[in-house]
């Protein structure tokens, strides 16, 4: 017999919505926690705060650099659609770092696509819904069609390109050091979003 208490995905996933941040009151709470020496999440160390610090400049250089490539621009803004985007994240998140920015100025180029961020450590029942070989890693986006309750499709964390560099380096080396770490930003500055935007695309 079912568990009455039992919340459905769909049932989760508006309960984070209800809590959720747009993406300009997400970087204002990055902030306003960083001015108090403080980063997102139930666990607070001076390491969190440091990568929190870091996340944070980079959102704003990519927030006022970065160009969505023509073709898929345009894409995105003539597709007929009424989706929201439930990212779930936090602040000093590396990878979330770089593609909130694009998931960002991809849903402002249509008004069928509503972006909301939720914080992963106070929706632990959400998150469990969407692990990643059995881990909470994030960034993760889903794709839900509130009219219909229904789950259309969920990414991250991170674009097919960086998931690939990361499984061959476990693959070769037993897991990730700073050396690895540090090349899959440079990765991400290079790239300068495209990989993110095609990835999106395909969601569509």
């Amino acid at each position: 017999m079912k568990n009455s208490t039992l919340k459905t995905v769909s049932e989760y996933i508006e309960e984070g919505v209800k809590n959720a941040y747009s993406y300009q009151q997400y970087r204002n709470l990055v902030s306003d926690l960083l001015a108090e020496g403080k980063s997102t999440g139930n666990e607070q160390s001076e390491a969190l705060t440091n990568y929190s610090t870091l996340n944070d400049r980079r959102m704003k250089r990519w927030d006022k650099t970065l160009k969505i490539n023509e073709s898929v621009a345009g894409t995105f803004s003539n597709t007929e659609i009424d989706v929201t985007w439930v990212v779930l994240t936090e602040g000093w998140c590396g990878d979330a770092a770089h593609i909130l920015p694009v998931m960002n100025k991809l849903a402002s180029l249509n008004e069928g696509i509503d972006l909301k961020i939720v914080l992963r450590d106070e929706h632990d029942e959400l998150m469990n819904n969407f692990l990643t070989n059995g881990g909470k890693s994030i960034p993760k986006l889903i794709a839900y069609d509130a009219q219909n309750k229904q789950v259309l499709n969920s990414w991250g964390p991170r674009p097919s390109t960086a998931t690939e560099m990361v499984n061959n380096y476990k693959e070769k080396h037993g897991g990730l050091d700073a050396e690895f770490k540090e090349d899959l930003q440079t990765w991400y500055n290079k790239d300068k979003g495209a990989s993110i935007a095609e990835d999106l695309l395909n969601l569509l």
